[in-house]
């Protein structure tokens, strides 16, 4: 492990650095500037004016709109900015203008250091066609493909049948999986090249889309890099990043449980020549895709920060952030390969503001509540987001990245739990769940981990994770205990009544009667046979419960109902009704609440724009024809009849706004 270094203010040092960014990454960075004793300036649209990476900051400017073409992609915004603040660098952190070469070339221009590399290193690695010719010519190993812009949908289908299907479809442009798309066959190949064009346009305002050979049951794993300004190049471990979804990184992790030592230092060594060949500065990632055998193949290089630093700094030691300001500086790297050592192991999960269980679709909203597991020193929380933040259509959906350390594998997932259980969101959907469902997976434990494994664990979506028995019985005692609590407080306060203690926990699909037996040391649960001892931390408006039961502990997360509860825990979302054994029996003899009929419209899945109605009205549609296209955070989504439909009506038009579950087409009976 990397000695850190000890934060000194340098001559050379800069004094006040910009972050051209925003939300998390920006906080990231501004801490690492504290400890270096440099001065930040924060820079924000519309959106973004409460935005607590504007209040960490020590100067803020306003740079533009909402949406990121009119702020934080504007050069002449961030120029400006930077100007009126007499800032000396500027960090791009991820995303936005981290990897435009015509941002880097213009802050050279006007004297403002790039906190980052040489526009030349932006503009070989940035376009994926010419990364691979440099790579392969730098002795990298490549995916075969062919290496040129696909001109329109039918040479794509053309070139697709030379390679052999399967195939990748990907954006020359950007990176975030945006622009990506996998086809099996010709129909496949035609739509996904047209997919990707219109996100690879929106996203990077670039169209060009080439194709490769897709590897089947493929590992991503990603080499970090660190090189200086006089030459000096080393890699800093890898990271396991294959758990992605859309192509989208959702688990991280360092070091691969996948890879050996043998094909570690292979990667590491061409990362290494393919920096060298490019004269690469700052830190950087050089992405591969290897096979179940351990063959790998070049991906792609990243000239920036990745998301997933994190992890590396946790198993090393090392401030990422901290070395790319000394490299831009003119720091000469303090150490060598050789000193460079990884211990324990490190994962980290994205939590986003996205609902699980209706095909992550994004939500936006105001955090009304957001508690996060401070007290446990096993962790490290990267966010932008506080107590009452708004989560913008605008931009990323990602609420925080959650980063748990052990000394080995099992004891990180079981700490990652652990913190999961404890991370309190509402006010928007999130994914707490599903990562958590994912920490619980036997392949997961195993570190069998393609980048197929969501579509292979969850192939009929999410759905959440089911109790069992035992977990029935433990959550019932709980509740009881909860319930009990509320009825002795208001009791004492108002009517100083016996308590009641004997209580039926209904479920969706089971009723547990119960009884409470207290005495001044213990809390008993006797369930028919059964004795559980419970002993309950839970204070009003508190959503963590911590509960001892025998001896185990659990952390829930408690929401009131009114009537009811719902207890959630390790991907289980549980709602119960705590009364009386025979109101229970009088609940259970109530109909049934139908829910309305929706098969005859079309809503919109999420909130965003309609980019495309497909259909007229009148028109006779065949299942798995495509009916709209919405568009949310940069990524479309195609909307596709379920059965054969004649279009009623339209009640939407293209270009519109629309809200979660608004009304797009009507079908006729």
């Amino acid at each position: 492990m990397a000695k850190a270094r000890q934060h000194t203010a340098l001559e050379k040092m800069f004094k006040k650095i910009l972050i051209a960014n925003r939300g998390e990454i920006a906080c990231r960075v501004i801490k690492t500037c504290n400890q270096m004793g440099i001065k930040t300036v924060a820079v924000y649209s519309d959106a973004d004016q409460n935005a607590l990476h504007v209040s960490k900051a020590d100067e803020s400017v306003h740079i533009g709109g909402s949406v990121s073409s009119e702020s934080y992609l504007v050069i002449e915004n961030i120029i400006k900015a930077c100007k009126q603040t007499k800032a000396d660098a500027v960090h791009p952190g991820y995303g936005f203008l981290a990897e435009n070469e015509t941002f880097a070339e213009a802050l050279e221009q006007e004297d403002i250091i790039f906190i980052g590399p040489k526009p030349q290193a932006i503009t070989s690695m940035g376009d994926k066609i010419q990364s691979k010719i440099i790579a392969e010519k730098a002795g990298v190993n490549v995916i075969p493909g062919f290496n040129e812009a696909l001109q329109n949908s039918e040479q794509a289908v053309e070139v697709a049948n030379e390679i052999g299907y399967p195939i990748m479809l990907k954006a020359s442009a950007g990176g975030g999986g945006k622009g990506m798309r996998i086809a099996y066959d010709d129909q496949q190949c035609a739509d996904g090249f047209i997919r990707a064009q219109n996100e690879s346009l929106a996203s990077f305002g670039d169209n060009r889309v080439f194709a490769e050979k897709y590897i089947t049951e493929p590992h991503h794993i990603e080499i970090q890099i660190l090189a200086d300004q006089q030459g000096h190049t080393i890699y800093v471990g890898e990271r396991e990043c294959s758990i992605q979804r859309r192509h989208q990184k959702v688990v991280e992790e360092a070091p691969s449980p996948f890879i050996d030592n043998k094909t570690r230092v292979a990667m590491g060594e061409q990362a290494v020549a393919l920096a060298k060949a490019v004269n690469y500065e700052s830190a950087g990632t050089v992405e591969f895709i290897v096979d179940k055998n351990q063959k790998f193949y070049f991906l792609e290089m990243n000239t920036r920060l990745q998301v997933e630093h994190p992890v590396t700094e946790m198993v090393t030691g090392l401030d990422l952030v901290e070395e790319m300001i000394r490299i831009a500086s003119g720091e000469v790297l303090k150490f060598k390969q050789k000193d460079l050592q990884v211990r324990g192991s490190a994962i980290e999960t994205r939590i986003y503001a996205e609902d699980p269980y209706r095909d992550f679709m994004p939500s936006i909203g105001r955090v009304s509540k957001y508690c996060v597991p401070d007290h446990l020193d096993f962790i490290r929380i990267d966010t932008g987001i506080e107590e009452g933040s708004d989560v913008s259509m605008f931009y990323d959906p990602m609420i925080a990245k959650l980063i748990a350390y052990g000394e080995d594998r099992e004891q990180s997932i079981d700490r990652m739990l652990l913190a999961l259980d404890q991370f309190h969101i509402s006010g928007v959907s999130h994914n707490i769940n599903f990562l958590s469902s994912i920490m619980q997976k036997k392949k997961y434990r195993e570190g069998n981990t393609t980048t197929n494994f969501i579509q292979e664990q969850f192939p009929d979506g999410f759905q959440g994770e089911v109790a069992s028995e035992n977990e029935m019985l433990i959550v019932a005692s709980v509740l009881a205990c909860i319930h009990q609590n509320n009825i002795e407080r208001y009791q004492t306060v108002l009517t100083n009544e016996t308590k009641q203690s004997s209580w039926s926990i209904s479920f969706n699909k089971k009723k547990i009667d119960l009884m409470i037996k207290k005495s001044s040391k213990t809390t008993e649960i006797l369930i028919d046979s059964s004795v559980l001892i419970v002993d309950l931390a839970s204070t009003p408006n508190n959503p963590i419960v911590k509960a001892r039961v025998d001896d185990d502990i659990y952390y829930f997360q408690l929401e009131n109902l009114h009537p009811g509860y719902r207890l959630t825990y390790r991907g289980r979302v549980l709602e119960a009704l705590v009364t009386r054994n025979r109101t229970a029996e009088l609940n259970q003899l109530m109909p049934e609440k139908i829910a309305p009929d929706l098969s005859k419209f079309l809503l919109s899945p999420m909130p965003g724009l309609l980019v495309k109605i497909c259909v007229k009205e009148g028109q006779h549609v065949k299942a798995g024809e495509e009916l709209a296209i919405v568009e949310a955070m940069k990524m479309e989504n195609s909307l596709r009849a379920i059965d054969d439909v004649k279009i009623k009506s339209i009640l939407t038009k293209e270009g519109d706004n629309l809200m979660v579950d608004q009304t797009i087409l009507e079908f006729e009976d």
